[in-house]
């Protein structure tokens, strides 16, 4: 399918008939086509439009369409192919729809795709800890016990920090996780 520019289309007014338009001032037409294409994760994509004012064209002509301007309830998109109805304006951009329908002025059907995304992992909060004792009810400035054995942070051993862990080295270097007895084991010899 072509698409034909908007120079090639007139909607209304010409800039030459009253110097350049606003969009508040743009005159709102009516189409009737399908959706060219959809990104479900930009959310916009291109009508089709065949249709103008009960006109039928000669060629599709494309109009742009944001998932604002949708007509239909929860995640709001457009599936490729969808027929749809609906009103635009030409603007400095181009034609943009401004209300988007199935036909008959229904909801609009929609994609079954969601966007993909990066799954954020929430950290869990350990909460404020004591560094000392590592209790969860005070600071280490308000510990009673005396000062503790600092403590590897991946195994908990007092023999090393994590920056010289047998164990973290092993499992680094096998690309695995170590099972327990390969774990008690590792700490047997040590």
């Amino acid at each position: 399918m072509g698409s034909v520019s908007n120079q090639d289309f007139p909607v209304g007014k010409t800039e030459e008939d009253e110097g350049p338009s606003t969009e508040e001032d743009s005159q709102s037409f009516n189409g009737v086509g399908v959706c060219k294409w959809f990104n479900v994760r930009m959310g916009f994509g291109f009508l089709s439009m065949t249709n103008r004012e009960g006109v039928p064209l000669d060629e599709p002509v494309d109009v742009f369409v944001h998932q604002s301007k949708l007509h239909m309830e929860g995640f709001r998109s457009l599936k490729e192919g969808e027929e749809v109805e609906f009103s635009f304006k030409k603007s400095s951009k181009g034609l943009e729809s401004q209300r988007v329908t199935g036909p008959g002025g229904v909801q609009c059907v929609g994609s079954e795709r969601r966007p993909k995304g990066k799954k954020v992992q929430k950290r869990r909060s350990k909460g404020d800890r004591c560094y000392n004792c590592g209790g969860l009810d005070h600071h280490a400035k308000e510990c009673k016990l005396p000062p503790q054995p600092k403590k590897c942070h991946f195994c908990q051993s007092i023999d090393h920090m994590v920056a010289h862990c047998p164990i973290k080295a092993q499992q680094s270097s096998q690309g695995k996780p170590l099972s327990e007895e390969e774990h008690s084991q590792s700490e047997a010899t040590d």
